[in-house]
Formats: structure tokens, C-alpha cells, sequence
């Protein structure tokens, strides 16, 4: 197979893999806004994290909120818990790496707040540990995984789960999911806002 016809397999594995997420995950994204919307509008937050490539989606949508979407408006108030590298290698040195964003939904966390919490295998300890950490605090817990949904799906109060196995085609889905996110909760939150 030359290199034109790989490109073009793999735009037609994501957006295969999306329309089936489509298909499969819009109850389960819709009811994410609506849990959002009510956390933010009662003066909330919103807090996510992630590893790696996940770990830069967190960061994406956590500034596509405090920054803005499309429209003209007053900032989210989001936190992502991967951007702090003293408090995360602080609490790496002295605890282990699987504790890093669990200390901070612990000391950030309240309840009401929603935390979001991104990992394609579904079992990134220190995601997993976080999710356990949040549903503790009465925080609202959301997973974004692949097909499998891993240990993060079972201890999440919304799991969503890309129809996937392959990391690359789930983690450019999980962005498509993370942008709809912020396109609804800012349209929800900001109607009278011009786009």
C-alpha cells in the first residue's frame, strides 16, 4: 500500500470510528452538557485530566472553557490537573505518580463540581484513583475511554465509551466529543452571547 493510500485508510478508519460514536454516544454526551450546565450554573467547576496525549486534551478543553469556544463570553471556570509540574512531581516524589491527580481532586474537588477524566485504555491508575477520589467528594464523575471502558468506565457516574481499540482513532475522538461538549455548555450556559 503506498503512503496516499494509508492516508486515506486512516481518514476513513476516524471517520468511521466516529460516525459510529455518533451514533452510539450522543444520549451519553447529551447527558454529560446537561450535568455540566446544572454544576456550572449552581457556581461549580469543572476539573480533567489525563496521560500523555490525553493529558493535552484535558488541557485543550479546559482552555476552550476558561478562554472561550466560538462565542463571546464570560470564562468557565475549568481546571486542568495536569498543567501544575511542581504540584505533580511534588506529589510524585512524595507519594507516586499514581496519586497525582487524586491529592488535587482532593484538595480542589467539592461537591457539585464535575470532573472529567480521560484515559483511552481505561486504566490509568492515576485517572482511575482521581475518578474514585471524586465520586467520594460528591463530585460527578465523567470517563472518557475507548470501547473497553477499562476500570475509569466502572467507577465513573457517565461513561463514555469510544467504539475503538485503537488509541489514535479514539484520542482524535475523544477531542470531536470534547468540542461538542464545549459548543453545548456554552451555548446553554451563553444563548444571548453572539456566535
Amino acid at each position: 500500500m503506498g503512503m496516499a493510500e494509508i492516508v486515506r485508510h486512516r481518514f476513513a478508519e476516524s471517520i468511521d470510528v466516529k460516525q459510529r460514536a455518533s451514533e452510539q454516544l450522543a444520549v451519553e454526551i447529551a447527558q454529560a452538557v446537561a450535568e455540566i450546565v446544572c454544576s456550572l450554573r449552581d457556581g461549580n467547576k469543572l476539573m480533567l485530566c489525563g496521560n500523555g496525549g490525553s493529558a493535552a486534551d484535558a488541557q485543550h478543553i479546559a482552555a476552550e472553557f476558561v478562554g472561550r469556544f466560538q462565542m463571546e463570553r464570560q470564562p468557565v471556570a475549568a481546571i486542568a490537573l495536569t498543567t501544575n509540574t511542581s504540584t505533580i512531581t511534588a506529589i510524585g516524589n512524595d507519594y507516586g505518580y499514581d496519586d497525582v491527580f487524586k491529592r488535587q481532586v482532593q484538595a480542589f474537588g467539592q461537591d457539585g463540581d464535575i470532573f472529567i477524566g480521560i484515559s483511552t485504555s481505561g486504566n490509568s491508575e492515576c485517572v482511575v484513583r482521581a475518578a474514585q477520589a471524586a465520586r467520594e467528594k460528591g463530585v460527578f464523575a465523567i470517563s472518557l475511554t475507548g470501547q473497553s471502558g477499562g476500570r475509569l468506565a466502572d467507577c465513573a457516574d457517565l461513561a463514555i465509551r469510544v467504539p475503538s481499540d485503537k488509541t489514535p482513532r479514539i484520542q482524535e475522538t475523544h477531542i470531536t466529543i470534547g468540542h461538542i461538549i464545549c459548543e453545548l455548555v456554552e451555548s446553554e450556559l451563553f444563548a444571548h452571547a453572539a456566535v
